[in-house]
């Protein structure tokens, strides 16, 4: 089958979005199928993967996204030959790939990864709530309405989509990782390498130190339970807007020795790092189903997380980690709780193991991939039958 990937960024840009459409690509070129990534901007990016089409686009700003209303003639005529699109955002990649099908009479997908009116908070602080809010009312159920089928990773986003008009079919597919891989680091990181004791316990998070991954919240909650767990350290994996203010606040707070933020770390080093760790925590109450969380209990971490779509789907209280109210009093007695208590740690690893198979990259790819080939069945019925009626 090929299959056409199409997505408002790709690599070298990280995030979530970028990681899940490299994850799925190459589960399903293992499995034989041919499956081309469209995107635009950084054209001479080198790279490493094949069947990466890139068209011309103007970047905005430093954000890593690029501005293109139409991708180039080489890549519509390319996206024209495929058996099925599978569009990852709404918007310009989104209106291309309408295009592109309904020419060429291809089965459309698309998978809703961000709760958009939340980003839009968070990043766009300026504009009205009503205003995002509004159009997204007034867009995706126009947009979703051209698409043969929605996925969404999480029950609590296909909820929100409900909420804003989408009537769409919509199919809910938790992400994945790649569970084997994450399991056996080939160049674990331990606390020695970082210059800790290896009594000290750590918490680590991963991902964009960016504005909606509520990180001062997590570094305040940090500080109390500090007091508590006198050996607790939290290491921060990631780069982003907000890594200045965060060191601002461990330094002021007195935390400068015990806050280790490691920077912008490759994706595929992840695993090295969270063999460092004790346990994850993530603050963020704007995700959808994010990867990190997936990651830390493939590598058998308890995790820490506020209930909210994507985390109290793949955090169960008790079981592979723990949720507390956002809440710092409440989180910081949690995040004190993993650090000190060893055999509660454990018993959350064990369930972190077990529930890592749910999100198995060849389990979730496998699934989308039933999901292709009856659409596309479908789609070949339905010509074969309007060819006869002609016919007639």
């Amino acid at each position: 089958m090929r299959i056409g990937q199409l997505t408002d960024c790709y690599t070298p840009v990280i995030n979530g979005v970028t990681h899940f459409v490299s994850l799925h690509k190459r589960a399903l070129e293992s499995w034989g199928h041919q499956v081309y990534v469209f995107t635009v901007g950084n054209e001479d990016y080198p790279d490493a993967e094949p069947n990466v089409i890139r068209s011309p686009a103007v970047p905005l700003s430093d954000t890593g996204y690029y501005l293109n209303f139409r991708y180039s003639r080489r890549a519509r005529r390319l996206a024209g030959t495929m058996d099925i699109l599978h569009v990852h955002h709404p918007f310009l990649a989104g209106r291309q790939a309408v295009s592109i099908a309904q020419k060429k009479n291809i089965p459309l997908v698309f998978t809703n990864h961000t709760r958009y009116h939340l980003q839009a908070r968070y990043y766009f602080p300026f504009l009205p709530e009503e205003l995002p809010d509004g159009f997204l009312k007034a867009y995706l159920p126009r947009f979703t309405a051209q698409c043969a089928l929605v996925v969404v990773p999480s029950e609590g986003v296909a909820r929100w989509l409900r909420d804003v008009g989408v009537e769409a079919p919509i199919e809910v597919i938790p992400n994945g990782v790649e569970v084997e891989r994450i399991a056996h680091p080939t160049a674990p990181i331990t606390k020695a390498d970082l210059g800790l004791p290896e009594e000290a316990g750590v918490a680590i998070t991963v991902g964009r130190l960016g504005p909606d991954k509520n990180l001062e919240f997590l570094l305040r909650a940090f500080n109390r339970a500090a007091g508590k767990a006198p050996a607790l350290h939290l290491l921060i994996v990631g780069d982003g807007p907000k890594r200045d203010d965060l060191e601002e606040i461990a330094r002021w707070a007195g935390l400068g020795d015990r806050v280790h933020l490691a920077g912008a770390v490759p994706y595929e080093e992840i695993p090295n790092w969270l063999t460092a760790a004790d346990f994850f925590v993530i603050a963020s109450t704007a995700e959808s189903h994010p990867l990190a969380v997936l990651e830390a209990l493939a590598a058998g971490l308890p995790a820490l997380g506020i209930p909210s779509p994507g985390i109290e789907e793949s955090i169960r209280d008790g079981e592979n980690g723990l949720l507390s109210p956002e809440d710092v009093d409440g989180f910081a007695i949690r995040m004190a709780r993993l650090a000190t208590d060893g055999d509660l740690r454990a018993r959350l690893a064990e369930g972190a193991r077990r529930s890592r198979d749910r999100f198995d990259i060849r389990h979730t790819s496998a699934r989308l991939l039933t999901h292709y080939e009856r659409l596309v069945e479908e789609h070949r019925r339905r010509a074969g039958a309007t060819r006869e009626l002609q016919d007639d």
